[in-house]
């Protein structure tokens, strides 16, 4: 008996030894709130995301955790923490996490939006900066944007020649954008009607499987860190998504085969002329996958972005008169602003870099992954950690922004120092590439809309800025505005003979 339990002690203390000895040291992770097992703290997200996490950074500090699911998550909203994310562990935090949008929306996480950090992902973004996005290239389709600015011009004043008529202005700023990428992708326009849109058939059919996209990839997917749900498919959500890629696959798929073999100057002809030269690289689903990151990521930003401007133009008066100054003084009412006229206009460029401090069309950055361990703040981070950078409230932090929630585009005057801590289009080497083509959009498009129109609100009331639902800081309450059209848009655009 004493042999017995000797023997079971000596057991129980080797046993104990080999415990003491694997068990993991103690991980020094960011601050977090209770959670509940399973779960972790997915019954406690609200939306909208960013200002449900800002309010937990009051408690928990700018760098906490949290767990969705079996998935640790660390959210920061610290200027020192994000610059330790991007620089020192840049390479660390250049994975994306998998999820069903990249699964079925990004071809099995294969475009420049989704892929792992890699050689891969290093020759897509080779492509998008030199083939696509360059100046180069940006400068080949100056007249495209010109062009797509008179459109709208034109609609806006079909009524507002005499008098001040009322306009939504949220739905000619999403044609806008769209019509402005597809003409660069494929030369065609799909939003307006008559004349400027050659088969409405195809038109309809486009804004359709637009419409849908959107929509179903702003969707909350817990499936995503609950297997359990993925595997039952909660809510139909992959079936959806699957129907919808489907179909804009098949979309995408008519566009390249139509420009098969014929010449031309859109960004599918020349990433055709490429695929001749290097067909294992450039297959249509690279291609495909090209054009699907720039119809997501260049159209929604850039509209709900000046749907931003113009609210705030709206609400602060002597913004706006003080903008129509520098654009008479520097431009005049004899020609129209052109793109190359921007660079003149630095207040103007004050107003669109606080639109996009104070609303920046991606709150929350696209979700970063660790690829190994490292640390954060003094914070132990470990592999396969998803990180969420708050850039709403990085923008609005009163460390870095005086007098941070008032609209000021004077603070951004003589000192281009300031720009650099925004971070609207992302932070390292995933940072957006298409940057220089959004200022360029939305700079001439307000412009434009300043230099000729006399703009005022449906009411005395101030414009409503509360923000609604969605993963592109949308207006809760679409934009209306009142315009008149000064005598400048008769002028110009009379000597153009198109019509939508």
């Amino acid at each position: 008996m004493l042999l017995y339990s000797s023997l079971s002690l000596l057991l129980l203390l080797i046993a104990f030894k080999l415990f003491l000895q694997t068990k993991p040291r103690h991980k020094h992770l960011p601050p977090s709130p209770p959670s509940l097992p399973i779960l972790g703290h997915l019954h406690l997200v609200k939306r909208p995301l960013h200002r449900y996490f800002h309010r937990l950074s009051q408690t928990y500090g700018q760098v906490f955790s949290l767990r969705f699911g079996s998935r640790l998550v660390v959210v920061v909203s610290s200027p020192s923490a994000v610059e330790e994310c991007f620089t020192k562990n840049d390479v660390i935090f250049a994975n994306r996490p998998r999820s069903l949008a990249g699964k079925y929306f990004g071809y099995n996480h294969t475009t420049v939006v989704s892929a792992p950090y890699g050689d891969h992902w290093r020759n897509l973004r080779r492509i998008s900066a030199l083939e696509i996005l360059s100046t180069n290239r940006l400068n080949m389709f100056t007249s495209i944007r010109r062009d797509e600015v008179k459109h709208l011009l034109r609609k806006l004043s079909r009524n507002s020649s005499q008098d001040f008529a009322k306009v939504k202005l949220k739905s000619l700023f999403s044609e806008l954008t769209f019509n402005i990428i597809m003409r660069m992708v494929a030369g065609k326009r799909y939003y307006g009607y008559g004349e400027s849109v050659k088969g409405e058939k195809e038109a309809k059919q486009f804004r359709e499987i637009m419409k849908e996209s959107v929509a179903i990839s702003g969707e909350s997917n817990p499936g995503q860190f609950l297997p359990m749900l993925r595997w039952i498919d909660y809510g139909g959500l992959e079936k959806r998504m699957m129907g919808v890629s489907k179909r804009m696959d098949e979309f995408m798929q008519g566009l390249i085969d139509e420009k098969r073999g014929k010449e031309g100057n859109t960004m599918i002809d020349h990433l055709l002329s490429l695929q001749r030269s290097q067909p294992e690289y450039y297959t249509d689903q690279i291609i495909k996958g090209l054009i699907r990151v720039l119809l997501f990521a260049g159209t929604e930003t850039s509209a709900v972005t000046l749907e931003w401007a113009m609210s705030s133009l709206l609400n602060h008066p002597n913004v706006m008169k003080r903008a129509k100054i520098e654009l008479d003084n520097e431009i005049g009412q004899e020609k129209l602003i052109d793109e190359l006229d921007i660079s003149k206009l630095q207040y103007l460029q004050g107003i669109v870099s606080e639109t996009l401090r104070l609303y920046p069309a991606a709150p929350m950055l696209v979700p970063h992954m660790s690829s190994n361990d490292c640390t954060v703040e003094g914070y132990d981070i470990s592999r396969d950690t998803m990180l969420l950078v708050n850039a709403w409230a990085l923008h609005r932090d009163p460390k870095v922004w005086d007098d941070p929630k008032s609209f000021k585009p004077e603070r951004f005057e003589g000192d281009k120092g300031k720009t650099h801590k925004l971070m609207s289009f992302g932070l390292g080497r995933r940072a957006c590439p298409g940057e220089g083509l959004a200022y360029r959009t939305i700079g001439l498009t307000l412009a434009s809309l300043i230099q000729c129109f006399e703009w005022k609100r449906v009411s005395e009331e101030e414009v409503d800025m509360a923000e609604g639902n969605g993963t592109t800081l949308p207006k809760a309450v679409p934009l209306e505005a009142m315009c008149k059209a000064h005598p400048i848009v008769h002028k110009v655009l009379s000597e153009s003979k198109h019509d939508d």
